[in-house]
């Protein structure tokens, strides 16, 4: 099928990026060799079809390099950092011209000057070394994906630059403490490192550095083949989690199912056929695969976690007089409040069951992960106990609601990655690291989930939206808003603490309103992006693996929750 981009991508997009999208790239079989032409926008939709491209590394006298934050406005893997050049040679006499590399070598002329403004003359054509190929295949969404066969061409050149605003927004000369600054930091500061720098980086350029002078000896005639890749994207998370909690939730199921009694085994299903992701079930076994090594333990370990979870927000529904959880009504009002506290309290019995008749779990680590749940459950009934202890106190301190949300929240986060890393083998100082991890993890997620009760809409919390506000939470944007003027906060006021669930949307907009313009809402986003920048540094001490990179993800989700 022939794709039009202007029929793919409509309107939506910026006018020379969809004209650029028409253009024949070069498609090739695993070993180079042309089989064939395919429009651009055909060539990277979907699963994306092979082709070939080229990645420039262009330094200066100093030993710098050039790299580029790609525009806004492209159509595939916009914002993102790269080297100094990457597009494709066209289907077109010279580009498809492979003596020498030529036709490689005359596309980046092209692209330097179309991007950068480099003028031709300044970059001659024989100063062009190919050092390298590699083969990999890149996902920047559900729509957009590169896989291609890329020549990475190096060339040492003082130029002048006229960049091109419609193709990059930024650009840089690094070297390469600078490059790892940058690469490293990526995660705690927002930017994103394009899929195929990181791998030219991490495979190649980490090793070139210092051989600037003379790179003839790394030319070494491979192709590399270095897999796949993915952007951190909320989706490609949502597979792993798809993924794993499959093996966790036959666990719960069959664990819950030995209840002889259907009107409580119903009830302890209650919450758990209303789905989730059941993040906490899978942490342990991510966590102990980034570690060490992982088992079907985890997956009993995780199910344990997962009921015991569900068992808190059974009484926690019962405690807060709330009627609604995941959409459908709480397990005491679907059934009664009396059937509700058996369901939780077999819900905890059930959880040790799981553990104690584990064939995964040696008797050793079960004595250890009694312990270290035992003491979850107490810390998460010392929150929920602080929670309540609010209501009767006018103005709780940010210190004391950390405290409370450390317990209540993030207590089980820090469990899960604590008792992942134990089973995965991992040494006491990246267990009590792991930890630390899930507890900022914890407090990041908290801290999202008030600011998504304040922003949010009730069809997609599944319980009313701003219900924080309405009960009196003294959540942390609360307690910031509490102490502004309340002149400023006047819709505020009027609804904290009324219980008037009948409360307006119009009128919830207005508080929304009001607590962005008195830099309460933003607050607390920057007290969570706090949190998730420790979290990341506790990544830092994981070697790099594809299990360390879906932590990393994992912690990214925390913000895209609410983006």
């Amino acid at each position: 099928m022939d794709y039009d981009a202007v029929d793919v991508l409509g309107d939506q997009y910026d006018e020379a990026q969809i004209e650029m999208m028409d253009e024949q790239v070069i498609l090739v079989d695993e070993h180079d060799n042309q089989i064939g032409s395919m429009s651009k926008v055909e060539s990277h939709l979907g699963e994306g079809s092979l082709h070939r491209a080229f990645s420039v590394l262009l330094f200066n006298s100093k030993g710098e390099l050039l790299i580029q934050k790609r525009a806004s406005t492209k159509i595939t893997f916009p914002s993102v950092w790269a080297n100094s050049c990457c597009s494709h040679p066209l289907d077109t006499e010279i580009e498809t011209n492979m003596d020498n590399d030529l036709g490689v070598k005359k596309a980046a002329i092209r692209k330097l000057y179309q991007e950068l403004g480099v003028i031709p003359d300044e970059i001659p054509i024989d100063k062009f070394h190919l050092i390298t190929k590699m083969l990999y295949k890149a996902r920047a969404d559900e729509t957009w994906v590169e896989h291609e066969l890329d020549h990475i061409l190096f060339i040492q050149a003082d130029i002048n630059l006229d960049i091109n605003s419609n193709e990059v927004d930024e650009i840089l000369w690094v070297n390469q403490n600078s490059l790892d600054d940058l690469v490293n930091n990526s995660p705690n500061n927002g930017q994103i490192i394009a899929p195929w720098f990181k791998h030219i980086k991490t495979n190649f350029l980490d090793n070139w550095w210092g051989h600037l002078e003379d790179m003839g000896p790394l030319q070494d005639g491979l192709i590399h083949r270095v897999g796949d890749d993915e952007m951190s994207d909320p989706n490609t998370l949502l597979d792993t989690f798809s993924f794993h909690s499959k093996e966790v939730e036959n666990r719960i199921r069959v664990a819950l199912d030995k209840s002889q009694h259907e009107r409580l085994k119903n009830a302890m299903l209650h919450l758990i056929d209303g789905g989730g992701k059941r993040l906490r079930a899978i942490l342990p076994w991510l966590v102990a695969d980034a570690c060490g090594q992982s088992s079907d333990s985890l997956y009993d370990l995780g199910a344990a976690i997962e009921i015991i979870h569900n068992f808190t927000l059974v009484h926690d529904d019962i405690m807060d007089n709330d009627e609604l959880r995941r959409g459908r009504p709480a397990v005491h009002i679907a059934y009664d409040m009396p059937t509700a506290i058996n369901a939780g309290d077999a819900m905890l019995a059930v959880s040790f069951e799981i553990l104690s008749e584990s064939e995964e779990i040696s008797d050793l680590h079960f004595r250890k992960l009694v312990s270290i749940i035992g003491k979850m459950v107490r810390k998460v009934s010392e929150g929920q106990q602080r929670d309540m202890d609010f209501e009767n106190i006018e103005l709780v301190t940010e210190e004391k609601y950390l405290e409370m949300i450390s317990g209540k929240t993030a207590a089980m986060f820090t469990t899960c990655a604590r008792t992942g890393a134990l089973l995965s083998g991992a040494s006491k100082e990246i267990i009590d690291n792991m930890a630390e991890w899930g507890e900022n993890l914890g407090l990041c997620f908290q801290l999202m989930d008030d600011l998504i009760d304040a922003t949010g809409d009730s069809e997609t919390l599944g319980k009313p939206a701003c219900s924080d506000v309405i009960e009196g939470k003294q959540t942390l944007i609360a307690i910031h808003a509490l102490q502004q003027d309340p002149n400023a906060l006047v819709n505020f006021n009027s609804v904290f603490g009324s219980g008037d669930d009948t409360t307006s949307r119009e009128l919830l907009d207005k508080i929304v309103i009001e607590l962005t313009n008195t830099g309460s809402i933003d607050y607390a986003r920057g007290r969570a992006m706090e949190f998730h920048k420790k979290a990341h540094s506790c990544l830092d001490n994981l070697p790099n693996s594809p299990s360390l990179d879906i932590l990393r993800k994992l912690t990214d989700w925390q913000l895209l929750r609410i983006s």
